[in-house]
């Protein structure tokens, strides 16, 4: 039995409603269903009643509801005594991903805005390290796009990145103010292997043959500088960028453009530490996310 198992079988119990409750915890839905599931197996009593329309307390819910609040009670109790020796203006170390641009500006400031005595320590590494550092506590929190796993981790969504291809400027469909998906199929696409980001290669794969076809992989994407700068003069291909990453990189010879039918968008992520309390900076550090996501 966990301390958050408890913390999400209150919250439930309180709104009845498992997505209030996810809004009310800063995690997605079904992290919150899983913990309480786990809770239930562990205790060997289902806790709720689940319908499509309702979710309601069972009787072991019921009598389990006052212990469950008084030992997080206790707990709060325990971490309020040593609140006192948190030293003034904590850095906040949290992990970036590449090409925020614009995003990160608005980012920053809303964080010294909400937490004017904090100061904010960026880190930027591949996004499996960065997950393993939430998770061992070297970072307090990364910001990731796409689903990664998840164990010992919880991940609140802030916002969605559309992602645009990357073209020759010589190439007739530059002309177009967006592509259509299925008119790449005949040029090869230049990705990022999924051993590197299968978020994004798993989200192009899917649009390419929702759009009809199989695409012709090319060479593998390397750095944005080199393959931009291949594009840019070398034999007619494709890759993609997000939007606020292609803000930052005006290339001769290339433009980007968004795409349609489908039209793709990745999620970004905050990923934090499921195991350790929020801090009054993690909370302004997902405040602040969600305020630059909302602008």
């Amino acid at each position: 039995m966990e301390l958050r198992q408890l913390r999400y079988f209150v919250t439930v119990a309180e709104e009845l409603h498992f997505g209030r409750a996810a809004e009310r915890l800063h995690i997605v839905q079904p992290a919150v269903s899983q913990q309480v599931r786990r809770l239930e197996r562990s205790l060997g009593v289902p806790l709720f009643d689940r319908t499509t329309r309702s979710v309601s307390l069972t009787e072991a819910g019921q009598r389990f509801l006052p212990h469950a609040r008084a030992v997080l009670s206790a707990a709060d109790r325990a971490a309020d005594s040593v609140s006192s020796f948190r030293p003034a203006g904590a850095a906040v170390r949290l992990g970036t991903s590449e090409g925020l641009g614009d995003r990160l500006d608005a980012f920053l400031r809303a964080f010294a805005r909400l937490a004017p005595s904090a100061s904010l320590e960026l880190l930027h590494a591949p996004t499996l390290q960065r997950l393993q550092r939430v998770r061992d506590g070297s970072l307090d929190a990364t910001i990731v796009r796409g689903s990664w796993p998840s164990s010992g981790l919880d991940f609140t969504p802030l916002w969605m990145d559309e992602v645009l291809v990357a073209l020759p400027a010589s190439h007739p469909l530059a002309s177009s103010p967006a592509v259509p998906f299925a008119s790449l199929a005949s040029l090869p696409a230049r990705l990022s292997p999924p051993s590197r980001n299968h978020p994004l290669y798993d989200l192009v794969m899917s649009s390419c043959r929702e759009a009809g076809f199989e695409p012709v992989l090319g060479k593998e994407f390397t750095t944005a500088q080199d393959t931009l700068g291949t594009l840019g003069f070398g034999r007619p291909h494709w890759t993609v960028f997000y939007r606020a990453h292609a803000n930052l990189l005006p290339v001769p010879g290339v433009v980007f453009r968004p795409l349609r039918d489908p039209s793709p968008r990745m999620q970004t992520y905050l990923a934090t530490p499921s195991d350790r309390r929020l801090t009054p900076e993690l909370v302004a550090l997902i405040e602040a996310a969600r305020e630059s996501a909302a602008d």
